[in-house]
């Protein structure tokens, strides 16, 4: 039997761990055996000297392993199991509109989802805005659903990567969350469970991302492209700009409506339609779904203008049990905020900054009632973007709220979180870097879901 201290004593030495050793940490993480002070320590530890990349790799598919892992090879799927992975922002709605864009493009795309965390919204609290949606189907109708429409997004469930949850626990109260091989291994053991091919990571930079300097995101990118690699999963990354919202719209039922919009080709904000398509051409490349960059842009544009993408949303969306007209009648099931008014910048004035961190806290303070459930109504629209000119007819964004007091708290904060100048700066760029493995999938499957 192995001492848990020894295996301690190893990492804080700065010694290489071997498959056995790591294998039995995960299980004592979920039967209980390892306290959380020795599991704390491990934290720690692994914080201070780091892991080498094939430690990551058995530690990863270890914590895959404590579940259920999900197998498509009995479904005979007609495409290559795709997926990507957010590290979180604000205003990043990013997976609903690029899920159904790719799988019209001949992918599946079986996305795990998570809720908010901290500042930053969570796609399934996005969801849970949907009435009728269920983000937590069992395992079966989720693979049905796969199946049959193509995607389905839904929240982590307890079958999956369930060592996770409790090494994700103690990280939080150990200071150690930003432990980059503890990251990799909490993001890949999910999506390792959920049974990919191909997964690409979007790495945020900037004040509101969980990694604001450029480094820190590709010191991030690097490891998690070497972990996935190793332990045999195709993987890129992008590194994505997070200094301002990414789309118009903050806040659950709003980024929905936002979403829907640009399904619909009604909008298309600028900076969120150059992130999926950088996205989605990554996606589509590295699964052998496009030969080239044009090639996939075009494939992509196609399935966003011709409504396929739209309907494979929709139809995902009603066989979680969400409405399945929800396309052409949105406004009439998202929930809308008893209170909505604009907020003006001052007149002539450029908007030059933002704090995203407190935006995207803005929006989770809206959202929070006195009963503890959170309303889904409340956040921003019409968010002006950096570099943008104010005017007296050009709100800076319009409120959200559920009562007087939180509409007048939230327009003051807006207005501190925002820094105006009399010259425009220059707009961040919204893709910074991408980064590729050396693992590609080779075999091509250029088919198309019909919806």
């Amino acid at each position: 039997m192995l001492l848990v201290q020894e295996l301690i004593r190893k990492k804080r030495a700065g010694e290489t761990l071997d498959q056995t050793e790591i294998q039995a940490l995960v299980t004592g993480m979920v039967d209980g055996s390892i306290s959380d002070a020795q599991l704390g320590a491990f934290c720690m530890a692994t914080c201070f000297q780091g892991m080498t990349a094939a430690e990551g790799a058995v530690l990863t598919l270890a914590m895959r392993d404590s579940g259920s892992v999900l197998h498509w090879d009995d479904m005979d799927l007609p495409g290559p199991v795709l997926d990507k992975h957010s590290t979180g922002g604000v205003g990043d709605l990013v997976s609903l509109v690029l899920a159904p864009m790719v799988v019209a493009c001949g992918g599946f795309v079986p996305m795990i989802s998570g809720r908010g965390l901290g500042h930053t919204g969570g796609t399934q609290d996005k969801l849970e805005a949907i009435p009728g949606y269920c983000t937590r189907p069992d395992l079966a109708r989720f693979r049905r659903v796969v199946r049959e429409c193509g995607m389905a997004i839904i929240g982590q469930t307890a079958d999956l990567a369930p060592a996770d949850k409790r090494l994700y626990a103690i990280r939080d109260v150990t200071a150690t969350v930003d432990s980059l091989p503890l990251i990799t291994a909490s993001i890949l053991s999910k999506k390792f469970a959920a049974g990919l091919d191909a997964l690409v990571m979007d790495i945020k930079c900037g004040n509101g991302a969980q990694t604001p300097a450029l480094g820190q995101a590709q010191a991030l990118a690097k490891n998690i492209i070497a972990t996935a690699n190793a332990a045999g999963m195709a993987c890129s990354a992008l590194i994505t700009d997070m200094s301002q919202p990414l789309a118009p719209s903050v806040g659950n039922a709003l980024e929905i409506r936002e979403a829907l919009a640009y399904l619909r080709t009604d909008t298309c904000p600028q900076r969120l339609h150059q992130t999926v398509l950088a996205l989605g051409t990554e996606m589509l490349l590295l699964a052998g779904l496009a030969d080239n960059v044009l090639e996939a842009q075009v494939r992509l544009l196609d399935a966003l203008h011709s409504g396929k993408a739209a309907q494979v949303f929709e139809r995902s969306c009603a066989a979680l049990g969400g409405p399945a007209d929800l396309l052409d009648n949105y406004a009439s099931y998202l929930p809308k905020a008893v209170l909505q008014q604009a907020v003006f910048a001052p007149d002539g004035k450029y908007l030059n900054s933002m704090d995203t961190r407190a935006i995207g806290l803005l929006a989770l303070q809206l959202s929070t009632t006195a009963q503890g459930k959170p309303d889904a109504s409340t956040g921003l629209s019409q968010l002006a973007e950096l570099g943008q000119r104010m005017d007296a007819t050009t709100p800076l964004a319009i409120i959200h709220a559920a009562d007087a007091s939180s509409l007048a708290l939230a327009s003051q904060r807006l207005l501190d979180a925002c820094g105006f100048d009399e010259a425009a700066a220059v707009r961040p760029q919204q893709v910074r870097h991408s980064m590729r493995g050396s693992l590609r999938l080779t075999t091509p499957a250029l088919t198309t879901v019909t919806v």
